[in-house]
């Protein structure tokens, strides 16, 4: 039987010379885009492959260690890079749906010398989404000894060396810290280019306090670090966000409902992915929900603040007595009205006792 090789050869050797050029990277007989120039007539008798070979050689075509195209595809129309800036260009990445990509992230990644990636098979999806053909190499937490002098260098060299994680922002539990501290002690410039982040995808979906929060990672897998690490964040006045894995998940939220109490949470998994998901509820809720399950993909965990606890009246005597040394009366129970969240006619009371004036002054209060 006649192979596609020896096909695709016979081909090229019976078209002949034509003027111009000829699209075909789709026909039926699967030939390429060649210039118009004369078939030799030996192309017959080799396979495809050395075929285009000879071509290329015979029209000078640039040899495969050339620079690459600085270009990327958006909405099927190839775009020219702008010039980069020389440096270390810091890029975030989406974190599941491909489409969450910048244009400026895009101009970076096509118009830099090399892609500094945790693992070159996932970042390639992303470079082969927008035709993006920038060199990949590996850089991780096994490789980063080695790889990263190697990087230091380019830079030195003055040229433009893009880091990226698998997916969201470096540096954020991921390898990129140490390049960036060294790139930084030597002098190089560092550029951060803002977009996808899981902890805020999932910080704004959770339906918890935003205004202050501390992400602290991933908790430590053993249960016995993991139960003191939870105790150290218990009296921390912000939301928590942690990282999780799936067959960890449902130990931690034991852990962290012992650890922290009723406090609200809210599991957020897959997050601009198909199969998104944001599950809310108490932290016994949800570790209950979760209990003898792994559940797949990526996650991240929101817990609610400390829950605010009503001052007793020996703390709103003790307050008011301290206010009442350095202020007015009134003066005294508006201040610890605004810090007890107590009623200001209860605290007027209090102070009212506290200062033996009797109940002549009463109703003024709420004046």
């Amino acid at each position: 039987m006649e192979s596609r090789d020896s096909r695709c050869g016979a081909a090229a050797a019976a078209a002949g010379p034509y003027p111009g050029t000829r699209p075909l990277p789709h026909t039926p007989t699967r030939k390429i885009l060649i210039p118009a120039r004369p078939t030799p007539a030996s192309a017959a008798a080799v396979p495809c492959r050395a075929a285009v070979a000879r071509y290329a050689a015979a029209m000078a075509f640039p040899a495969a260690s050339a620079a690459h195209a600085r270009t990327f595809l958006v909405a099927g129309s190839t775009v020219p890079a702008p010039s980069l800036a020389p440096g270390l260009h810091v890029v975030a990445t989406p974190i599941g749906n491909l489409g969450d990509i910048t244009v400026r992230a895009l101009e970076t990644l096509a118009g830099a010398d090399v892609v500094a990636c945790e693992d070159t098979r996932i970042s390639r999806r992303l470079m082969d989404r927008y035709a993006i053909a920038t060199p990949l190499v590996a850089y991780h937490d096994h490789n980063g000894a080695s790889a990263r002098p190697k990087l230091l260098a380019r830079l030195a060299a003055g040229e433009r060396v893009a880091l990226i994680s698998d997916a969201g922002t470096p540096l954020v539990s991921d390898p990129g810290y140490k390049l960036v501290v060294e790139a930084v002690a030597a002098g190089h410039p560092v550029h951060p280019l803002p977009g996808p982040s899981a902890l805020l995808a999932a910080l704004v979906a959770a339906g918890l306090p935003t205004d202050c929060f501390l992400f602290d990672g991933f908790l430590p897998p053993k249960a016995g670090q993991r139960k003191n690490r939870i105790a150290a964040l218990a009296a921390v006045p912000a939301s928590l966000v942690f990282y999780e894995s799936g067959p960890r998940l449902a130990e931690s939220l034991a852990d962290l409902a012992a650890g922290l109490g009723p406090r609200p949470a809210a599991v957020c998994r897959e997050l601009t992915k198909t199969f998104e998901e944001v599950r809310r509820g108490d932290l016994a809720t949800l570790a209950a929900a979760y209990a003898g399950t792994e559940p797949k993909g990526e996650i991240v965990l929101v817990v609610g603040p400390p829950l605010e606890e009503a001052a007793g009246d020996a703390d709103v005597d003790a307050a008011l007595a301290r206010a009442l040394g350095e202020s007015s009366l009134k003066d005294a129970v508006a201040a610890v009205t605004a810090v007890t969240g107590r009623p200001k006619r209860e605290v007027y009371a209090r102070a009212l006792a506290l200062t033996g004036a009797g109940a002549a002054s009463g109703p003024a209060a709420d004046g």
